[in-house]
């Protein structure tokens, strides 16, 4: 048997796994531990792992994701979710519609300082759901704006999925927040507009409320200083160069932890659960990365990824063809997998192939950063596209009288402007990369 038809069936064997519902680590670790087996045999496997997991670990970037998922739950069990949604409204709510932008400005803001697509939609869900059903809004606007609001916690930095990324590509990560800066904003003004223009239509869906006076709207501002002053510290003090995304994790950590206390909304059982969550979540994605380096390790062996790569550059198709079929790609596996399970499996595989590509002149650094956020871009809409879309179960999950076939109906104008926000930054990269290359 060839190594490039072991190979395939490696990444076939992984796919059947998945089918039927074995956990991911173990659906990529297993074909990979055989196929390193078949390739190279029992003892070159076992010395393989003897050294793979200590270089993996020790590498010091990672605990920059425990780091910044620890400042997402102190943020979610410190209450800042309801000041922000609150104050959203104040603004916005007497416009048809508003409730709806509120959420979502709530769930951009959010995302400024938590960096979890779930956590941003279960937390803004317990917040501005029971204010938008106060007001008649219909189950299906409701919970589709909150599952795709949802996916701006890693749209805006910080974002996990982009610290992953980073650290398979060696790219630099202080670089790849600020290319998704701009986008994350696109997005966010993407998803106002498409709320407007449902409400244009169906005005019934999205009722308004009443307007607030300015001294109400100054009133709620003050509970949103904290949300403010932690964005600024982290990422003021990362591209000022006064500490690395690390340092700049852990302070966040410690200021959320602190304007949870001051707010006095975080508690000790709310210390344990945000305690819990990061360790849980952590555990999981560490694992993922074990199955995710056993089975690229196989694949590398079996030279499938030089093989694609070699291919990809013979095929006489357009630069920009290839990487818009890589996108279509993501969506489509996005439809059966996780965000960080895709990036992990595919991103060695896939990004020799592009780094090989000339694409609008740009310079590796550049092309590696820019490709990172069209994977960012793609891997948020697998988060509330049928038939999985987990952002849309877990505000089902927290509305359960809105049937599921409702909330992915509702989904689908988001859907469209993620489809054009896309095709925008395909067709000009200086969306990404103006505010890296003003960093220099």
């Amino acid at each position: 048997m060839s190594p490039l038809l072991v190979g395939a069936l490696l990444f076939c064997a992984m796919l059947v796994l998945m089918a039927v519902r074995v956990p991911i680590a173990i659906a990529m670790f297993v074909p990979g531990a055989l196929g390193y087996i078949a390739l190279s045999g029992t003892l070159p496997l076992l010395s393989h792992l003897k050294g793979a997991l200590y270089a993996r670990f020790s590498v010091y970037d990672l605990s920059v994701i425990p780091l910044f998922l620890l400042m997402g739950q102190f943020a979610t069990q410190g209450g800042l979710s309801r000041s922000l949604f609150k104050a959203a409204a104040s603004f916005v709510g007497h416009f048809r519609g508003g409730l709806a932008m509120a959420a979502i400005l709530a769930c951009a803001a959010f995302g400024a300082i938590c960096g979890s697509s779930v956590a941003t939609a279960a937390t803004v869900t317990q917040v501005a759901l029971p204010e938008m059903r106060a007001y008649n809004y219909s189950g299906r606007l409701a919970t589709a704006t909150l599952a795709a609001g949802g996916t701006l916690g890693i749209l805006i930095p910080p974002s996990v999925v982009l610290v992953v990324y980073a650290i398979l590509t060696e790219q630099n990560i202080a670089k790849l927040f600020a290319a998704a800066m701009i986008p994350g904003i696109i997005a966010t003004i993407g998803y106002l507009i498409t709320i407007g223009v449902v409400v244009r239509r169906h005005p019934e869906q999205g009722p308004a409320t009443q307007r607030h006076s300015w001294s109400e709207r100054l009133t709620t501002l003050r509970g949103v200083w904290p949300v403010v002053a932690i964005f600024f510290v982290v990422f003021g003090g990362i591209y000022g160069g006064v500490f690395t995304p690390t340092e700049g994790a852990a302070v966040g950590a410690v200021s959320t932890f602190v304007a949870g206390i001051a707010t006095r909304e975080l508690d000790l059982a709310g210390m344990k659960r945000a305690f819990l969550a990061t360790a849980e979540t952590s555990g999981m994605i560490f694992m993922i990365f074990v199955g995710a380096d056993m089975l690229n390790s196989a694949l590398a062996l079996s030279q499938l990824p030089a093989a694609l790569a070699d291919t990809v550059a013979h095929l006489g198709i357009h630069p920009v063809l290839v990487v818009a079929a890589i996108l279509v790609f993501y969506v489509l596996l996005g439809c059966v997998m996780d965000e960080l399970s895709m990036i992990l499996l595919t991103i060695p595989v896939l990004f020799p192939s592009v780094m090989g590509l000339d694409l609008y002149g740009l310079n590796p650094t550049e092309k590696a950063i820019w490709f990172g956020i069209l994977v960012l871009m793609v891997v948020e809409i697998g988060l509330i596209a049928p038939p999985v879309g987990l952002n849309v179960y877990v505000v089902n999950g927290l509305a359960k009288d809105v049937p599921m076939s409702e909330t992915y109906k509702g989904v689908m104008p988001f859907l469209a402007s993620d489809a054009v926000r896309v095709t925008l930054l395909v067709l000009f990269p200086a969306i990404s990369l103006w505010l890296v290359r003003l960093m220099g």
